[in-house]
């Protein structure tokens, strides 16, 4: 095995991206010792969420890993790029969170996802199922019937609904939640209001 260029330490963390660079695994995992704590708590502060800020924590090296031979360390300090990696990994991340929360549907429920083939359910239920559902579709005012099928069909948040739209985000959440209620309302035996 080839010798770590930069000596245990007395390495500056610059010199540990530049053997990084070169392959060397040993400086990789240095690196990590030195940085890590500074970069988890950084994307701590970001995400709240422990599990996930580790998950971006190991992405944030891995990046690290890659990108070590574009490093220029006259643009700034190692520890001023690897905190600018983490807080951008950092802030994907709360965004893609926030995006995911914001959609109509649900998170798959695993256990429900994986039933077993003995409690497949019968295909003339499904279809008579599906058959209420589209009348109970069909009876809604075309502007939340839209919307509607825009959210649960094509997995479209609020915000991405009203720009396909162009309408404002409050008229497209006030047609969602119209429209929910029309349809639970239709499902459930009751009659659609014209309003």
């Amino acid at each position: 095995m080839a010798m770590s260029p930069v000596a245990p330490g007395s390495e500056s963390s610059s010199a540990l991206i530049a053997a990084i660079a070169a392959g060397d695994r040993d400086a990789f995992s240095r690196f990590y010792d030195l940085t890590a704590p500074m970069a988890f708590g950084l994307i701590r502060r970001v995400l709240r969420d422990p599990e996930a800020a580790a998950e971006v924590l190991q992405e944030v090296f891995w990046q690290v890993w890659q990108d070590a031979p574009r490093y220029d360390p006259t643009r700034g300090t190692a520890e001023a790029w690897l905190v600018m990696r983490a807080k951008t990994r950092a802030i994907d991340r709360l965004r893609s969170i926030r995006r995911r929360d914001r959609t109509f549907v649900a998170p798959v429920d695993e256990s429900v996802a994986q039933r077993r083939e003995d409690q497949a359910p019968n295909p003339a239920v499904v279809a008579e199922d599906r058959g209420l559902i589209q009348t109970a579709l069909a009876q809604l005012p075309e502007p939340q019937r839209r919307v509607i099928e825009l959210a649960f069909f094509e997995g479209l948040t609020h915000s991405e609904i009203a720009t396909r739209l162009g309408e404002p985000l409050g008229t497209v959440k006030t047609r969602a939640r119209l429209g929910l209620d029309r349809l639970r309302g239709a499902l459930g035996g009751e009659r659609l209001s014209a309003t």
